[in-house]
């Protein structure tokens, strides 16, 4: 009854706005007028996009009255200039987070608790989003962010090239890196061509080689706990046989050509990849062959899905503890997961400019390229209209992966790195030096891995590993 009635007086405070003076959800209007969200995400900025920003507040304030000014930190830049907003003071509503900065953010008090009012104000947003989206946020038990739910949960996914499969009778129903060995040397062979690299990497690629170890949100690849480790034992994954293993794998395929030469040193892939790995789901692998001018991708699950705190905090929106407005964020950030047309406007752009709806209303179809704002960073993506260049069915995919995902035997714990912040700063710096290296197969994990185990422990490591343990049994208890 008490759900009933929440949605009623939610409900009947929506149909009665008309002006920006109501009361929005127990949150009342600024004196000097509507209210303006100043939210921060990441992007490039275009010329002429005040002006469709103005489009998009014009509609939130017919809504709820509420609008919004978007600012956008350049990709490059956003690390240190985040850091600059939190660390000065400056002023903001909303930040755009990921689990690279939310637990050093909230750490430093920059976000609003919204544990007890999230589903006061924004009761939509909080049924609407699932538990364990909201276990995989909490800091020390509490909630400081919304998680936008999408591709939530990790799963892994091969792309092959069909050419390929058919020319050398690739099995879809195999994996493991075993197998990939034994494919790739077959491929590289055939191909007869030293400048064809079956596995082409960069220094940004995804290898998944720690996916069965979470990380704890240290930001340090060696400490983990397997996920499916009913004592949560924190180990040292690179001591760990497994690892080795893939390490070894990628060593051999750097070696003998089957990664390219310059892995360790490029930021971008060439297009036509032969073979390359994802997170994703199978009709995405539609949207890569177009992408890479390849006429068809084979997708085979190969790891999840599975939800970790460090794959639901792939993307947050986290309301300043300084903000004026915290209860008017959270309705505008409730409009964004449950207005279709909203939901729109901040993926596509503007409709007629950008835009157009096509097939009666149940796909939309670019007009142009443009558009500033970033997709993953906004909100869900089950309510978008999809794309008609798309299967139909796309996103019912990944909701399904999400609906099927294992959760973590770690989920919702965070590593509170004070205690051990010294000693967690000079290992990151240790294993920064070799990482890259590592995982594109350009040293000799046999040789390498011993010095950087060695260098982690002069530097505190097996304090870190002490600690993280410590906590993990307290929180666990």
């Amino acid at each position: 009854m008490k759900k009933i009635m929440r949605y009623v007086i939610f409900y009947a405070a929506l149909c009665v706005i008309t002006v920006p003076a109501f009361i929005l959800g127990g949150c009342e209007r600024a004196a000097g007028g509507t209210p303006t969200l100043l939210w921060w995400t990441i992007g490039t900025a275009q010329p002429g996009f005040a002006a469709d920003l103005r489009i998009i507040s014009d509609y939130i304030e017919e809504k709820i009255g509420i609008r919004v000014d978007i600012k956008q930190a350049g990709w490059g830049d956003s690390d240190r200039r985040f850091n600059t907003m939190i660390n000065a003071g400056e002023y903001f509503d909303i930040l755009f987070v990921d689990g690279g900065n939310y637990a050093r953010f909230t750490a430093m008090g920059a976000f609003a608790d919204l544990t007890e009012l999230l589903p006061e104000t924004a009761p939509q947003l909080w049924d609407y989003i699932p538990d364990v989206l909201w276990e995989g946020v909490k800091v020390k038990g509490r909630i400081y962010s919304v998680p936008t739910y999408k591709d939530s949960s990790r799963t892994g996914y091969y792309f092959w090239d069909h050419r390929y499969v058919e020319k050398y009778g690739i099995d879809l129903n195999r994996s493991g890196w075993a197998y990939l060995d034994e494919t790739f040397r077959r491929i590289k062979a055939g191909e007869n061509n030293q400048r064809f690299h079956p596995l082409q990497l960069t220094r940004g690629s995804d290898t998944f080689i720690f996916d069965d170890y979470d990380g704890l949100s240290a930001l340090l690849d060696p400490i983990g706990v397997r996920r499916d480790d009913p004592q949560r034992r924190v180990v040292n994954t690179l001591e760990q046989p497994d690892i080795m293993e893939a390490y070894r794998y990628f060593h051999s395929w750097y070696r003998d050509g089957i990664i390219n030469p310059d892995a360790n040193m490029v930021d971008e892939a060439p297009a036509g990849l032969p073979f390359f790995m994802a997170q994703a789901w199978p009709s995405v692998a539609f949207s890569y062959a177009v992408s890479n001018g390849v006429d068809q991708y084979d997708p085979v699950r190969f790891s999840g899905p599975f939800y970790s705190t460090g794959s639901i905090q792939g993307s947050m929106n986290a309301v300043s503890a300084n903000s004026k407005y915290k209860r008017e964020a959270l309705l505008f950030l409730q409009l964004v997961n449950t207005d279709v047309k909203l939901r729109d406007m901040l993926h596509m752009g503007i409709e007629g400019k950008h835009f157009e709806y096509v097939w009666d209303g149940i796909a939309v179809r670019r007009l142009r390229t443009d558009w500033p704002l970033i997709n993953y960073q906004q909100g869900t993506y089950f309510i978008e209209t999809p794309l008609d260049s798309v299967p139909i069915g796309y996103w019912d995919e990944v909701r399904r992966q999400n609906e099927t995902a294992a959760p973590s035997l770690m989920l919702g714990f965070m590593l509170d790195a004070e205690p051990v912040m010294h000693e967690l700063v000079n290992c990151r710096s240790v294993y920064e030096r070799y990482k890259i290296d590592l995982f594109t197969g350009a040293i000799d994990p046999d040789v390498h891995i011993p010095e950087i185990i060695a260098e982690l422990k002069v530097n505190g490591f097996d304090r870190v590993m002490a600690e993280a343990q410590r906590q993990i049994n307290e929180y666990f208890k």
